[in-house]
C-alpha cells in the first residue's frame, strides 16, 4: 500500500512539474537528494557499526550482568508469566538493553526471537496475546539513553550540538512509556472482560 502511495506522489509531482515548466528543478532536486541520501547512509553506517562493536563488548563483559540486573524487576512487573530462568526472559532482557542504548537495530534480532517464542506458546495463532501486544508496544516506544541514530543523523547534517536532544529524547521515551503501560494494562482489563 505504501509503494502504491509513493509511486502516486512521485508521478504526480512529475506531472505537475512539467505542466508549471519546472522538470529541470525537479530533475536537479533528485540527483541532489542522491548524493545527500547516500552521504547520510555512509555516516550511518559508520555511527552503526560503532555501536553494535561497543554492544558486543557489552554483551561479552560483566556489565550486561549489571544491566540485566537493574532490568529484571521492570520485566517481571511487565511479564509476571514468563520464567526468569528462560531463554525468552533473555531475549526479552537483551532486547531492552539494546533498545536503552540506542541500539534499534541490534534490538531487532532479540525481538524476533521473543515474538517467535511466544507465537509457540501462544493457543490461538490469528490472535496475539496479551504478552505479545505488550512487548511489542513496548518496543515500539522504547527508553533510550543513548539515541545513537539520532545523534548519527544530525552529525551528518553538521549540527553544531547533535547530542543536545538527549534530555528531551529522555522525557519523552519514559513519559511514553509510563502511558503505554498505563493505557495497555487497562485495555487487558477491558479485553478480559469482552471475551
Amino acid at each position: 500500500m505504501l509503494n502504491f502511495i509513493w509511486c502516486f506522489f512521485i508521478i504526480i509531482s512529475i506531472i505537475y512539474s512539467i505542466i508549471c515548466g519546472n522538470f529541470t528543478n525537479v530533475n536537479n532536486s533528485i540527483f541532489e537528494s542522491m548524493e545527500s541520501t547516500v552521504s547520510l547512509i555512509i555516516s550511518l553506517f559508520g555511527s552503526m557499526c560503532f555501536w553494535n562493536g561497543i554492544m558486543n563488548i557489552v554483551k561479552n563483559t560483566t556489565l550486561i550482568n549489571k544491566i540485566n540486573f537493574f532490568i529484571n524487576p521492570l520485566i517481571k512487573f511487565l511479564f509476571k508469566d514468563i520464567d526468569e530462568n528462560s531463554e525468552l526472559h533473555r531475549n526479552i532482557s537483551m532486547n531492552m538493553t539494546s533498545n536503552l542504548l540506542g541500539l534499534g537495530n541490534s534490538a531487532t534480532p532479540c525481538g524476533l526471537k521473543v515474538i517467535e517464542e511466544m507465537q509457540k506458546e501462544n493457543k490461538n495463532k490469528d490472535k496475539l496475546t496479551n504478552n505479545q501486544i505488550l512487548f511489542i508496544l513496548i518496543n515500539t516506544a522504547s527508553i533510550q539513553l543513548i539515541p545513537t541514530t539520532i545523534i548519527s543523523i544530525r552529525t551528518s547534517l553538521n549540527s553544531k550540538n547533535p547530542s543536545i536532544i538527549i534530555l528531551s529524547v529522555w522525557f519523552a521515551s519514559i513519559i511514553t512509556f509510563i502511558f503505554i503501560i498505563f493505557f495497555t494494562k487497562i485495555y487487558f482489563k477491558f479485553r478480559k472482560t469482552s471475551r
